[in-house]
């Protein structure tokens, strides 16, 4: 896959020119009184997603189009802090949630900074987004691993058609999915530190429909979350491997999941954070 350089320009100018657009006074939702404030981080230290501007872009236009939060696109860490910034900076004392849209590798994080997110999300109830590669950053922070829910451990089918099943239609980040669907986009397999009773899983594969041939599997359990939420301390915590290609973004279903797992994030909707057993396949 090609490999991009992504600098904050290159967000101006590309996902903005994508998703900048103005609406009519009638098209767009009030502006709440408490408008909520988010920070959108796409850092990347490993491999480069071509989507990360269409998932940066995306976010921005989600709360733009209807109100309901300020967005603020990062390609750096600077503000993923409590202590000062420069001029006009904001700190994480400014926001209400954080996505890390794609990011990989070993984000540019002090120690001091790990401690601010852990506290901001985990101490002050803060909201925590984890988009696609979210899951393939930060290997040498635990803390991290823990909260997020796993690591990223290999994509065995690449992109692919991937037979999923909507384990909890009653949520509102999944309950505009089918029972059953496919989508096209390269699905993540968790690691060993992903335990289904530290989540509530909303999507997994579905595990009737995988090649269990590929050299890269390795859950035997069969186990493929695709999208979760868990509490993290105080702190609501989402997480989908869904968002690696650009035309994913551009998915109406997987758009408005992501919109509503923001949303929940803020603690704008309720949804369950209880972990379950593996639900039955719906019949065929």
């Amino acid at each position: 896959m090609k490999r991009i350089q992504i600098p904050v320009l290159a967000i101006a100018g590309t996902a903005l020119a994508l998703f900048l657009h103005r609406p009519s006074d009638n098209a767009k939702a009030a502006i709440p009184v408490n408008k909520k404030r988010i920070l959108v981080i796409g850092q990347t230290k490993g491999f480069q997603h071509d989507s990360v501007p269409d998932t940066m872009g995306s976010v921005w236009k989600m709360g733009h189009d209807t109100g309901l939060w300020d967005t603020y696109l990062r390609t750096d860490t600077e503000l993923i802090t409590k202590g000062k910034v420069g001029a006009n900076g904001k700190n994480l004392d400014e926001f209400n949630a954080i996505v890390f849209a794609s990011t990989t590798g070993e984000l540019e994080l002090s120690d001091q900074q790990k401690k601010d997110l852990i506290t901001f999300v985990h101490d002050e109830g803060k909201g925590f987004v984890g988009i696609h590669a979210a899951l393939d950053t930060n290997y040498k922070w635990p803390e991290y691993g823990d909260m997020i829910g796993a690591y990223f451990d290999n994509h065995p089918w690449g992109t692919f058609w991937a037979p999923m099943i909507n384990e909890d239609p009653h949520s509102p980040i999944t309950g505009h999915l089918p029972g059953a669907f496919t989508k096209r986009d390269e699905i993540y397999q968790p690691s060993k530190e992903f335990a289904r009773d530290k989540v509530h899983v909303l999507l997994r594969l579905d595990e009737r429909k995988l090649d269990y041939s590929k050299p890269a599997v390795k859950r035997a359990d069969h186990d493929f979350a695709v999208a979760w939420t868990k509490m993290y301390g105080k702190g609501r915590v989402f997480y989908s491997t869904l968002g690696h290609t650009n035309e994913s973004w551009n998915d109406p279903e997987v758009y408005k999941m992501y919109f509503e797992a923001i949303k929940w994030s803020l603690g704008l909707t309720e949804g369950s954070t209880s972990s379950h057993p593996r639900t039955a396949p719906p019949a065929e």
